[in-house]
Order: C-alpha cells, then structure tokens, then sequence
C-alpha cells in the first residue's frame, strides 16, 4: 500500500506541474468584468455636507472632493465645491486641534489654493461648542447656520448633495 501511495503521489504531483496555470485559477466569474464608459464630466456646483467626527472619513471626503475637483478641468468660472462643515467635523477647522489634526488641515487648505473649492462653517454650532470664528482655521469661512445654507446652496443656487 505505501508503494501504490507514492506512485499516486509523484503521478499527482506530475499532472499538477504540466497544467498551465490558467486551468488552475479560480473558475471564470458568471456575468464576466465590467464595462468601463469613458464620460467626460462637465464642471458642476456640488456641495459636500460634513458632520463626521471620523478623521478617516473627513480623509476620504477630502479625496472625493479633490479627484472631483480634478475632474472637473480645476475651472474657477464653471465648476464650485463648497464644504459645509458642523456637528462633530467642528473640532477638526478648531485652532485649538491643530496639532492633533494637522495632516488634515494642511491637505484641507490645498485644496482652497488656486481651485474653486472652499470650506464654510456653521456658526451656530461652533458656538454651541465654544468656538468663536477667532478660535477656527483662517481657510474657512463661518455661514450662520449650515442647515440653511445647504438649502439655500440647493435651492437658490443649484448645488448639488452629496455627504
């Protein structure tokens, strides 16, 4: 029997070393690889509500914000990104934070550098958490209510949502 194992053994090992890898890999998925569509966005006016107190996910806004923004051509006369900041994404723009949160404001203010994207903040909840506009990063400036501001963004002026 241990002879038999081994030949079994060595003719395993020889089928599996002459078979391309190809019949190897895992099996072809069902509906096959997606479609790419080449569109070419034209700039738009977007608005970003930001609330989180993630880091991570102010990161990952900040990407969008950026990859968008490149999209777009970087045209100041077509396109608009505006940031609408409150609720617990206050304490990231608060000078107080700065060293703790110093990553994400240099790459915040990049941002605003010769593009037309710029962060606004809620000065009602600023102020409900002790922040005054002396006390916030000087790239941002301060709208009295966020909420009202992202209606009037979308009503008034056609921004479009995005969170």
């Amino acid at each position: 029997m241990g002879m038999a194992r081994t030949l079994l053994g060595l003719l395993s090992a020889a089928v599996l070393l002459t078979t391309p890898m190809s019949l190897l890999a895992a099996p072809a998925p069902p509906w096959g690889s997606a479609k790419v569509l080449d569109i070419q966005y034209r700039p738009q006016h977007v608005l970003y509500d930001v609330d989180s107190g993630s880091a991570a996910k102010l990161g990952n806004i900040l990407d969008r914000i950026s990859y968008l923004n490149q999209l777009y051509g970087a045209d100041p006369f077509a396109e608009s990104i505006v940031v609408i900041i409150h609720g617990d994404a206050i304490k990231f723009f608060a000078i107080k934070n700065f060293q703790r949160y110093r990553a994400l404001m240099e790459r915040a203010h990049s941002l605003t550098v010769g593009t037309p994207i710029e962060f606004r903040l809620c000065r009602a909840a600023a102020a409900r958490q002790g922040l005054q506009p002396a006390d916030i990063q000087g790239f941002v400036s301060m709208v009295p209510m966020a909420d009202a501001e992202i209606v009037r963004l979308q009503r008034d002026e056609g921004y479009a949502y995005m969170h």
